[in-house]
């Protein structure tokens, strides 16, 4: 688990998230929450904080995604994106590990891309922490 971006406080529903949510702009904010809230139903297991100043959701305490809104476009991150699977070339940036999905507007991504990436980011996060208990 050395790869891994540990938050123990991370908690089932962190307050300062809907703040940070009311602070951003229209349709950029109503992305960043659908996105955000995608995450949070993936398991009973998420758990969430402000990392860096933006909403990350967690496996426990082993964080996989996160959203950030900029002025023209919201950013769909993966921790360990580098390792995901991207059939339909989503995901941007060069890091060993990070990588994300830019969103300038609703009806310009491939919604059901972006659930299974997410999706795979949890199941691939909560893989990881299973191994590491056996």
């Amino acid at each position: 688990m050395s790869r891994l971006m540990l938050f123990p406080n991370a908690v089932s529903h962190e307050p300062a998230i809907e703040d940070w949510m009311c602070s951003r702009a229209g349709a950029l904010r109503d992305i960043a929450k659908y996105w955000f809230n995608f995450m949070r139903a993936c398991g009973d297991d998420v758990r969430e904080l402000l990392h860096d100043g933006h909403p990350t959701a967690c496996v426990g305490e082993a964080a996989f995604c996160y959203v950030n809104a900029f002025s023209a476009h919201v950013n769909v991150g993966f921790f360990l994106g580098a390792g995901l699977p991207d059939p339909h070339g989503l995901m941007e940036g060069t890091g060993k590990f990070m990588r994300h999905v830019k969103i300038k507007s609703s009806d310009e991504i491939n919604q059901v891309a972006l659930e299974e990436l997410i999706m795979a980011a949890y199941r691939d996060m909560k893989s990881r922490i299973n191994s590491t208990r056996t």
